[in-house]
């Protein structure tokens, strides 16, 4: 890499707004509560980097006696090292969860507590690690993402960047399963099959989709861009785009009334 390019990239990494917000809500939360002030200089205010603090994290909360957290976050690091995407991506979905949650109050809540952007992030790097081969480490951060965070990824599906997976709890998304950029789910959310067949046989859900609480969407069907899927519905068949489907099993009620069901998070039908 020429000098021209390091110090392009030198001065990308410096100008780092997310992170900038970051360390700020870490220095007034290390103020305001002391007792966390020894958990916040180490995860986020002695950190040189958004992605350090997420390894740094997400390690901490992943490691064991076998696998310890050191080694952890190494994996960590190398996949952020070697694809910038995951950090941008990171990122993405740090600011989906501001902006549609209303119970954030700052960009530490997701970093640090919110379980469902934890195993979104934690997924990032077992996809990765999946498409180089390994995909016995990628099974196993899938593992323990599914122990630690209640919510079950497999690696082997392609999600998107500002994505928001509200509460998690209880969510479930398979292998071929195809999420695209700004789509929000809210807890029990599944994206599986219907039997036992191999292939591709999980959903794709293009981009804003909304997907409530407790919906199935089962086969590989198609969720068009901009549909709304209401909680508890069990989707069979494909829904076009900027649709409302409901029911058991679901059927086509309307159009949405929104340009981007997820952006807005209005359950209502």
């Amino acid at each position: 890499m020429d000098s021209l390019a390091v110090k392009n990239s030198t001065e990308t990494r410096s100008v780092d707004p997310v992170w900038s917000k970051i360390r700020e809500a870490a220095q007034a939360a290390a103020a305001a509560e002391p007792v966390l002030a020894g958990t916040l200089h180490a995860t986020i205010l002695s950190q040189s980097r958004f992605e350090g603090a997420l390894s740094y994290h997400l390690a901490r909360l992943a490691g064991t006696t076998e696998v310890p957290a050191a080694l952890i976050r190494q994996i960590f690091e190398e996949a952020f090292n070697a694809d910038p995407a995951i950090g941008l991506a990171a990122r993405a979905d740090l600011m989906a969860v501001a902006d549609r949650d209303p119970a954030c109050t700052s960009l530490l809540d997701p970093l640090l507590w919110f379980k469902g952007y934890q195993a979104l992030q934690t997924y990032r790097v077992s996809h990765w690690l999946w498409k180089q081969g390994r995909r016995d480490l990628a099974h196993y951060l899938q593992s323990r993402a599914s122990s630690l965070f209640a919510l079950d990824i497999h690696p082997g599906a392609v999600i998107g960047k500002g994505i928001f997976l509200d509460h998690g709890t209880g969510i479930v998304i398979g292998e071929t399963a195809v999420v695209e950029d700004g789509v929000s789910m809210l807890h029990g959310v599944t994206l599986g099959g219907t039997g036992k067949e191999r292939g591709d046989r999980h959903p794709k859900v293009r981009r804003g989709v909304l997907l409530g609480a407790g919906a199935k969407v089962l086969g590989n069907i198609e969720i068009g861009a901009c549909a709304k899927i209401a909680a508890g519905s069990v989707v069979l068949d494909p829904v076009p785009a900027g649709c409302t489907a409901a029911g058991v099993p679901a059927r086509i009620i309307g159009c949405v009334d929104v340009p981007e069901p997820a952006l807005e998070m209005d359950q209502r039908i």
